[in-house]
C-alpha cells in the first residue's frame, strides 16, 4: 500500500520518528551524568530545556496565527529537519551543560512545529473520529518518548552520542514522510471567517467546552512529563533496577511505550463512552497510581512494577482525549493556533513539576509520586462539566 493511500498511518508513525528527538538526551541520562559530571537534577534542566523550546516555539507559532496561515505539512517538515540538526550537534558538539541547554531549547523550539502540527493534521485528514485518530498519534509519541531507553537498551555498549543519533535519523525520515503526504482536505478556512489576526486564539477561552477541556489538560501536564522524567529514578529508588544497566532501559521503555497501547484503547473506547469520560477514567487511575505507590513495600517487587506498569498506562491515555476535546470546540479557522496555545501553558506547568521532582526526587524517594498527585486530582474536577455529560454529546 502506498503511503498517500493511509494517511493517518504516515502522520503517526511519523510523529513516533520525529518526537523521539524529544528524551533522546534522558535515554542516554547516566552517561551524560559521568561524562559530564553532572547530578540527577541537570539532567531535569535538559529536559526543561526541551520543554523551555517548546513552551517558546508553540506561543510564537500560537500567537502569531503562524499554525493557521502556513501549511501544516510544510511546518512540520521544516520542524523535524531543524529538530534532527540540533539533536545531532548536541551528540557531536556539546561538552558540557551551558552549550547542552543551549541546544536541547533548540530542539524543543522545533518540536513545536512537530507536535501540534501534527494534531492538526490528523485532524485535517479525519475531523469526525478526532478522539480516535488523536489517540492514535498520541501513542505514537508516547513510543517516542519511550524510544530512546529502547534505543539505548539495544545498543547497551555504544557511545551516548550514538544513540542520540538515532533520533536525528529518524526525525529526518519523519520530514520526508510528512513532505511526501501533504494536508488533509479538511479544516481549511470558511469564506467570511475573522481573519487570523495577532492574538486572536486567545478567544478560544471564552468557550465553555474548551475552557474546561484546557485547564484539564494544564492538570494533566503537571504529571506526565514529570512522570516521564522520573522513571529511571523511580525504578532505581524503588530497587528494581540498578543505574546505567540495560535492565533500568528496559524496564523504563516498558513502564513509558505501555502508554501507546492505552492510547490506542482510549480512542476506541472513546467511540463509544466519548473523550470526556475517557480521559476521566484514565485520570483516576493515575490517581490512584500516585497515591498508593509509595505504600508499596520494597520487598513487593511484582506489585512495584505492576502499580508502574499500570500509572504508565493511565498516565497519558487522557491527553489525545483533551486535544480531540479542544479541537472540536475550538473554531476550525483557529485549531492550530488553540491547540498550540493548550499545550503551551500545559509545558510551561510541566516545567514546574519536573524540576522540582528531579531535584527532590533523592530526598523524598517514593513518596516523590505525591508531588504529581494534585494533577490529575485538579483536572478530574476541571473536566466535570464534560465528562459528566451524557455520552451522546460526548466525542
Amino acid at each position: 500500500m502506498r503511503l498517500a493511500h493511509s494517511p493517518i498511518a504516515v502522520i503517526v508513525i511519523a510523529q513516533l520518528f520525529g518526537t523521539s528527538l524529544w528524551f533522546s538526551a534522558n535515554g542516554a541520562a547516566g552517561n551524560l551524568m559521568q561524562s559530564w559530571g553532572i547530578t540527577e537534577a541537570d539532567i531535569g534542566l535538559l529536559t526543561n530545556a526541551v520543554q523551555l523550546g517548546f513552551i517558546v516555539g508553540t506561543l510564537t507559532f500560537s500567537l502569531t496565527g503562524l499554525a493557521d496561515r502556513f501549511q501544516a505539512s510544510r511546518i512540520f517538515t521544516v520542524s523535524a529537519l531543524f529538530g534532527a540538526l540540533f539533536n545531532a550537534l548536541f551528540a557531536l558538539s556539546a561538552d558540557g551543560l551551558a552549550s547542552g541547554l543551549i541546544l536541547r531549547f533548540a530542539v524543543g523550539f522545533s518540536l513545536a512545529g512537530v507536535y501540534p502540527l501534527g494534531m492538526k493534521m490528523v485532524v485535517s485528514w479525519d475531523p469526525d473520529r478526532a478522539g480516535h485518530v488523536l489517540a492514535q498519534l498520541l501513542g505514537m509519541l508516547t513510543l517516542g518518548t519511550a524510544l530512546p531507553h529502547g534505543i539505548r537498551m539495544l545498543g547497551a555498549d555504544w557511545p551516548w552520542q550514538a544513540t542520540i543519533l538515532v533520533s536525528t535519523l529518524l526525525a529526518v525520515i519523519a520530514a520526508a514522510m510528512i513532505w511526501t503526504l501533504g494536508d488533509g482536505p479538511y479544516l481549511k478556512r470558511k469564506s467570511g471567517a475573522s481573519p487570523i489576526r495577532l492574538g486572536r486564539v486567545l478567544t478560544a477561552f471564552t468557550i465553555p467546552q474548551f475552557r474546561a477541556s484546557a485547564l484539564a489538560y494544564f492538570g494533566h501536564m503537571w504529571e506526565v512529563y514529570a512522570f516521564w522524567t522520573l522513571v529511571p529514578a523511580l525504578l532505581i529508588v524503588s530497587n528494581l533496577a540498578q543505574p546505567n544497566t540495560p535492565t533500568l532501559s528496559g524496564i523504563a521503555f516498558l513502564v513509558v511505550g505501555i502508554g501507546t497501547l492505552s492510547c490506542m484503547l482510549g480512542g476506541q473506547l472513546s467511540q463509544r463512552f466519548g473523550s470526556a469520560r475517557v480521559a476521566a477514567f484514565a485520570l483516576m487511575g493515575s490517581a490512584a497510581s500516585c497515591a498508593l505507590f509509595p505504600w508499596i513495600p520494597l520487598d513487593q517487587p511484582t506489585w512495584l512494577l505492576a502499580l508502574l506498569l499500570f500509572w504508565g498506562a493511565s498516565v497519558v491515555a487522557d491527553s489525545p482525549q483533551f486535544s480531540a476535546l479542544s479541537a472540536k470546540a475550538a473554531p476550525p479557522e483557529i485549531v492550530g493556533s488553540a491547540l498550540a496555545l493548550q499545550t503551551a501553558i500545559g509545558f510551561s506547568i510541566g516545567m514546574i513539576s519536573i524540576q522540582l521532582g528531579t531535584a527532590l526526587v533523592g530526598i523524598m524517594g517514593m513518596t516523590i509520586a505525591w508531588l504529581l498527585l494534585p494533577g490529575p486530582v485538579l483536572a478530574l474536577w476541571a473536566l466535570a462539566p464534560l465528562w459528566r455529560k451524557p455520552p451522546a454529546s460526548l466525542t
